[in-house]
């Protein structure tokens, strides 16, 4: 069974070279295994490491577009190397790669920023889709996760929320509704009649009035509030 994706994805990335990925497992065969199968699609692979604090010091300087990471790290949670991550590279995109499909795990990774969620069981042919899907910014979970983590959004919007929020603007809504959807830069600029650079402009706007780092929190945002309806 294929794995979901919770965001629509028009165009497949010609070029995977250009895709740079690092990969984090502590289990040297399973990496080793990992890393072969991106080779050998045509990824970059620009770094592996078996320690999540490593992963963090490598990364500023690999510089990889998506990191393959593995929940359970001998030295620290792969929650914490998200953070890490994150907070070095806002840009990075964040798969798990994991046995575990339990619950809190799952929203946990994702409550941190990572942009997907795959479970070990995925075939190769499954977990290179996914990672290609993940380089576009678009959330990847294995059938049966996106549900979970879509219903925990849901009761978070049916909290009180913090009249406090940034005030964003007509246009910046707009488009922020339009992420919430899942649509990508292309088919917001088309639905809009604006240029996708403007686009751009107005996510990262909203990025930095709401404080957050990347799409994939964007996205949780907004569905908390409900502008996917």
């Amino acid at each position: 069974m294929s794995p979901t994706y919770a965001a629509a994805v028009t165009e497949e990335t010609n070029n995977d070279q250009s895709i740079r990925v690092m990969v984090v497992d502590d289990h040297p065969m399973w990496r080793h295994g990992v890393a072969r199968d991106l080779a050998e699609a045509g990824f970059a692979v620009v770094a592996t490491t078996g320690e999540g604090r490593q992963a963090v010091r490598l990364a500023p300087a690999a510089r990889p577009d998506v990191v393959v990471l593995d929940l359970q790290l001998p030295d620290i949670s792969g929650v914490e190397v998200i953070g890490g991550l994150i907070a070095a590279l806002p840009d990075l995109k964040v798969m798990m790669l994991s046995a575990s499909g339990e619950q809190q795990d799952v929203l946990d990774a994702m409550k941190a920023g990572a942009t997907g969620y795959l479970l070990k069981s995925a075939s190769p042919d499954e977990f290179v889709a996914a990672v290609r899907a993940a380089a576009t910014g678009a959330p990847v979970f294995t059938p049966g996760l996106a549900g979970l983590v879509l219903g925990e959004y849901r009761r978070l919007a049916a909290e009180p929320t913090d009249d406090l929020a940034p005030k964003l603007t007509d246009r910046e809504t707009e488009v922020l509704r339009f992420v919430a959807k899942g649509l990508s830069y292309k088919q917001i600029a088309e639905r809009l009649n604006l240029s996708h650079r403007t686009v751009q402009n107005h996510v990262q706007n909203t990025l930095n009035k709401l404080q957050l780092h990347n799409r994939v929190q964007l996205t949780r945002y907004a569905i908390e509030r409900g502008l996917d309806a």
